[in-house]
C-alpha cells in the first residue's frame, strides 16, 4: 500500500494532531463548532466557512453571504438533507450519493458554478458537512495521485476493494496514532498523503506517490 504502510504514516498523523511546536490549523477542521454540528447538520454556518480557512482556502465573501442568508444556502441544504449524516464512503450504499447526478455532486456543482469557488473550495466545504462521505482533494492530493479523475468514486472503490483492506489500514493508523474519534477514515487518508507529499509537491516534475492497494 506504499506510503500508507510506511512507519512514517503513523508519525505524520501523530504530528499533525499533537505537534505543539508547529500546530497544524487543519487539525481543528472537524472540531470547530462541533457542539453545534447536530443542530446545523444540513445548514452551512459561519463556523463551516471558518473551518475551510483552516485548510487554507477561503469562500469568496459574496458567496459566503449567499450561503448564510441567500438562495444558495437553501439549495445546498436541500441537497444535504438527502445525504445521511453517518454514511461512510466505504459503505456499499455510498455510491448513489456521490456519483454524477447524486445529491453530493449536485451540491458540488451548485458551489463551483459560483464565481471564485474552485473545486477544492467546494469539496472542502462539503467535507465539512459530510466528513465521513466526502473526501478532501486539493492540489497536493491531486499531484500525489497523478491527477486522478473521479476521485470520490475512485476512493469509494478502493475502500471497498479486497475485503476492505484499505479501510482496515486507515483504521489501524487511527489507533496507532491516537487520532481523535471525530476524525473520519477518509480524513486520515487525506492527512497521511498530504503530510508525505506536501514538500515534494513544490518540486517540478513530481512523480506522485505509490498508494494503490
Amino acid at each position: 500500500m506504499g506510503v500508507l504502510d510506511a512507519e512514517r504514516a503513523t508519525r505524520d498523523l501523530r504530528s499533525y494532531f499533537a505537534n505543539q511546536a508547529k500546530p497544524f490549523t487543519g487539525s481543528q477542521f472537524e472540531a470547530l463548532g462541533r457542539g453545534l454540528a447536530a443542530e446545523h447538520r444540513d445548514v452551512v454556518t459561519a463556523e463551516d466557512l471558518i473551518a475551510v480557512q483552516l485548510l487554507e482556502v477561503r469562500v469568496p465573501a459574496a458567496v459566503a453571504l449567499e450561503l448564510l442568508q441567500g438562495d444558495l444556502g437553501q439549495r445546498i441544504s436541500d441537497e444535504l438533507r438527502e445525504i445521511p449524516i453517518g454514511l461512510d464512503l466505504s459503505d456499499e450504499r455510498a455510491r448513489p450519493y456521490i456519483q454524477d447526478g447524486g445529491p453530493a455532486e449536485r451540491a458540488w456543482q451548485l458551489l463551483t458554478d459560483r464565481p471564485g469557488v474552485h473545486k477544492t473550495i467546494a469539496g472542502k466545504l462539503l467535507a465539512r458537512k459530510r466528513p465521513r462521505l466526502i473526501p478532501i482533494y486539493d492540489s497536493v492530493l491531486r499531484c500525489a495521485l497523478r491527477g486522478r479523475r473521479g476521485f470520490w468514486l475512485w476512493l469509494h472503490e478502493q475502500l471497498r476493494a479486497e475485503d476492505l483492506r484499505l479501510t482496515r489500514r486507515l483504521r489501524e493508523l487511527r489507533v496507532a496514532a491516537d487520532v481523535p474519534d471525530h476524525v473520519s477514515d477518509i480524513r486520515v487518508f487525506d492527512i497521511v498523503i498530504w503530510m508525505r507529499h506536501e514538500g515534494e509537491h513544490r518540486r517540478r516534475s513530481c512523480a506522485g506517490l505509490s498508494i494503490d492497494p
